[in-house]
């Protein structure tokens, strides 16, 4: 096989929201996990990529690689230039008719690069990346993944100690998040209306039939969002960094830091260790996507009037209402009426273990199977620290039961059972 051809229309589109980069040289890169099933889905030879060729276009040599520009609210403070500190856009991949981008994160410091920040990751956060974005793609949750992930024969020293220094190839259908547009408008509005024209005809086609191209993708944006978010809330899925920055306008899970799923219905459940607010907490989920869309409204006022752009961020709790509904709706059958799914709300409160109760109720209501594999946070905790010292026996028998979360024979039964008493307390960090 030779080297995939990638295409730039993004950098040669927009060349002001990206810096030209290149990878810092890694001394002894090593594979550690390849994607098979996710390179296969894309066209690439998995042979190839385990070759010494497939090496060199994974670590992007020879390749002319971007680092993506955005700003972004972080924490709901307002931060004009962020970017990609420690990840590079290789190009994009078209495989039948559609368009990926393949973005590596943790190869070394950008000109967006936080003072302070060596611009690598560790290899448990890298593992923690593709355990979780595997786990939601199974679960049907639209997500970026993990194509693979390398080790590059440093070492780095972050929270828990000294671990193998790593990065991965993320495969994402767009890496535009709100932040991207409010980096864009700060430039000039014509980039800004650029950058639409651009998402639109890559995620929303549909919109340009509509009178006002730009109101019809600011509600389409806003939908698919809703959609995604009330996924998680049934799955019990904690983001943890739902800034402006890591909301994606192709609706898709973007990053993977110090996410978690929790084992019960916990509106304050956080995990985070920066977030000690609470601001990002599993209830406010909803909350915080609505606000972030707002942001998102702010940078196309000078496309659409902001009368027009209020009355569509209005029927945010509308959509969301429907989409939690048809939620509940996938475990009580079709036929579930509101009295129906609030008795179920009411129960799912109480339940000791939020994914086994679905399971139960699942077979119960519909014969449909629900989630057994997930990542349960004292799995991941032990998995990634033996991961750090070398041992991925673990990782990989996890990774392979939440890739087939629905399949008995996938893992252990172990693996599907709650946390042992006096487990805790959990938490989660970025890896930076």
């Amino acid at each position: 096989m030779v080297t995939p051809p990638l295409e730039h229309t993004y950098a040669d589109t927009l060349p002001e929201l990206v810096a030209r980069c290149d990878p810092e040289e890694f001394p002894h890169p090593e594979l550690v996990v390849l994607n098979d099933p996710l390179a296969e889905s894309l066209g690439l030879d998995t042979d190839w990529l385990r070759s010494a060729e497939g090496m060199d276009f994974l670590c992007a040599r020879g390749l002319e690689t971007v680092a993506l520009g955005y700003a972004g609210h972080q924490f709901g403070q307002y931060s004009p230039r962020l970017g990609d500190g420690r990840a590079l856009l290789y190009g994009e991949l078209v495989h039948e008719g559609r368009r990926f981008d393949l973005h590596a994160k943790g190869t070394g410091r950008t000109p967006f690069s936080r003072p302070g920040s060596d611009g690598r990751g560790t290899l448990t956060s890298m593992l923690r990346e593709l355990l979780y974005s595997e786990s939601l793609a199974a679960l049907g949750v639209p997500t970026t993944r993990t194509l693979a992930v390398l080790t590059t024969g440093r070492t780095v020293v972050r929270e828990n100690g000294p671990e193998p220094a790593a990065f991965l190839i993320r495969v994402a259908e767009g890496l535009d998040r709100v932040g991207t547009f409010q980096y864009a408008r700060s430039g000039s509005p014509e980039v800004a209306r650029r950058l639409a024209d651009y998402d639109i005809h890559r995620h929303y086609p549909a919109a340009r039939e509509a009178e006002n191209p730009y109101l019809a993708f600011y509600r389409s944006v806003l939908k698919r969002s809703v959609k995604t978010v009330a996924q998680w809330m049934r799955l019990g899925f904690i983001h943890g960094v739902m800034n402006t920055d890591n909301t994606a306008i192709s609706g898709q899970t973007l990053d993977f830091g110090p996410c978690a799923f929790t084992p019960r219905w916990e509106a304050d459940a956080v995990y985070s260790s920066v977030d000690t607010q609470g601001r990002y907490r599993f209830g406010n989920q909803p909350i915080v996507l609505k606000w972030n869309l707002a942001r998102f409204g702010e940078t196309l006022v000078d496309l659409v009037g902001v009368e027009e752009l209020t009355a569509a961020l209005n029927t945010f709790d509308e959509y969301y209402r429907e989409a939690a509904d048809e939620q509940a709706r996938l475990l009580l059958g079709d036929e579930a009426s509101r009295e129906d799914i609030e008795d179920y709300e009411k129960r799912r409160a109480q339940a000791e273990d939020l994914t086994l109760f679905h399971r139960e109720l699942a077979g119960e209501k519909t014969g449909e199977k629900a989630p057994l594999f997930i990542p349960r946070n004292h799995l991941v905790a032990d998995v990634l620290e033996r991961a750090r010292g070398g041992d991925l026996t673990g990782f990989e028998a996890l990774l392979n039961a939440v890739s087939n979360p629905y399949d008995d024979g996938a893992g252990d039964r172990a693996l599907a059972s709650p946390a042992p008493e006096g487990f805790g307390p959990f938490i989660t960090y970025c890896g930076t």
